[in-house]
């Protein structure tokens, strides 16, 4: 049931998340999108609002980033780089049970695209810094606070244009923090929160395949279809290899006290792990995803050109061996176009920062363990990494057992809970003032 009337009382979190959702900010990819200006100038408006003085930048019309700097109590530390990003993946209306973008407020949750990727996020920055500047306070270092765009399409116009084409507005920064870390999971009855210290590889590919044009009723054996078809079900059936990383192992090993199994193997491990398994899954091994097709133009012509869009997910410095191996899953006949390639990071669960993150979580949620975390998909922190800065996952969200959060991201009736970006707001602030 939709709760209209606490829409005028909403907490100012989910109020700006939800005004922020009723942006259309979808990117479609391949620079295709409606565009992020609108919640850009929203956002810059928030800024401004706290005595801050932020920059608009357009990667290309309509493209718009924001950027800001807070000074800190300690300017002569490097500044932290506190990022989200405004677009969002497309959403089909039909397939929802409220507008995507209506920001609905229903039975305690904020429905919408961007919800949980990632405008919750974007909201609980700008709050938590409200809650500092408006009572006079003061960050621990400078923040470099950063809303990019085209993160859904790798950063192109977005945060890796920023990099390459302003990068002094990073100088001296050597950390970040943005998505897909900080939330909560549940581990038998009790909760736990993964930490996002690395994300694997990004290799978009483009398979094409050619053949002989012919009419629909002939015997045409060189048919681009059928070649591409066997293709992308050979891809998409491949069973890679189990690998663990440093962080997933030891991501392993504290599941192994916490769930109280010693003996288990590191997929009985995830999967003892509820929804959160969801994500987890696919941090033990490569993915290899078909994502779109593309052949044909009527019933009866047989098409000379049938394409097909990929994503690989290889763990950092294994593209090359992953492409390799998908050359042979496909055979000669098919060229293999790389649309955009990104790296992989992976951080030591150690530190000053982690320890700031840790013990935000801890000062709200007293004793619940913090385990570390290797992402299957990718942020801008790829982007920040070429200048050197060491990118975490701390988006903090308290989150009820029943949610299953790893099916928000991408999915149908993404949601949040309103108590979970209060939740975030707090620790943020108090990470803020520590950090």
């Amino acid at each position: 049931m939709a709760d209209q009337d606490a829409a005028p009382n909403l907490e100012s979190t989910a109020r700006i998340a939800r005004d922020l959702i009723r942006f259309e900010t979808v990117n479609w990819g391949g620079g295709t999108s409606e565009g992020e200006t609108e919640a850009a100038q929203y956002v810059e408006a928030e800024l401004r609002r706290l005595g801050l003085n932020p920059r608009l930048f357009d990667a290309a019309p309509r493209r718009t980033s924001v950027v800001t700097r807070v000074a800190g109590r300690h300017p002569e530390r490097p500044a932290l780089v506190v990022h989200g990003h405004l677009d969002v993946v497309p959403a089909v209306a039909a397939d929802w049970s409220v507008d995507p973008f209506g920001g609905e407020i229903r039975d305690g949750l904020l429905w919408g695209r961007g919800a949980v990727d990632m405008k919750d996020m974007d909201a609980m920055i700008l709050t938590a810094l409200g809650d500092l500047l408006e009572s006079g306070e003061q960050p621990s270092r400078d923040l470099i606070v950063t809303f990019f765009s085209d993160e859904e399409n790798g950063g192109v116009y977005g945060s890796h244009w920023m990099v390459d084409e302003h990068p002094e507005l990073f100088a001296g920064a050597n950390e970040a923090i943005s998505e897909v870390g900080g939330y909560s999971i549940d581990l038998n009855g009790r909760r736990a929160y993964l930490l996002q210290t690395g994300e694997k590889a990004l290799v978009w590919i483009r398979l094409v395949a050619h053949g002989t044009a012919a009419h629909g009723s002939r015997v045409i054996r060189d048919n681009a279809i059928v070649k591409l078809a066997l293709a992308v079900a050979a891809i998409g059936q491949e069973e890679w290899p189990l690998r663990l990383t440093p962080t997933t192992s030891d991501m392993l090993g504290r599941l192994t006290g916490i769930l109280e199994m010693p003996d288990a193997e590191p997929e009985a491990l995830i999967e003892a792990t509820g929804t959160a398994a969801g994500f987890l899954r696919a941090t033990v091994r490569v993915t290899s995803n078909p994502t779109v097709l593309t052949a044909g133009y009527k019933h009866n012509v047989i098409p000379d050109r049938a394409e097909a869009l990929v994503d690989l997910r290889p763990f950092a410095g294994q593209e090359d061996e992953v492409l390799a191996r998908i050359r042979e899953l496909i055979g000669p006949e098919l060229e293999v176009e790389i649309v955009h390639h990104d790296i992989g990071l992976e951080l030591p669960f150690e530190g000053a920062l982690v320890d700031k993150m840790v013990a935000a979580l801890d000062k709200h949620d007293p004793g619940a363990p913090v385990l570390p975390y290797l992402m299957s998909g990718g942020t801008d922190n790829k982007a920040l990494a070429k200048l050197g800065i060491a990118g975490y996952g701390f988006a903090p969200l308290q989150l009820t057992a029943d949610l299953n959060f790893p099916a928000m991201f991408h999915g149908v009736d993404e949601r949040v809970p309103l108590d979970a970006l209060a939740f975030g707001r707090r620790v943020l602030a108090d990470f803020f003032r520590d950090c």
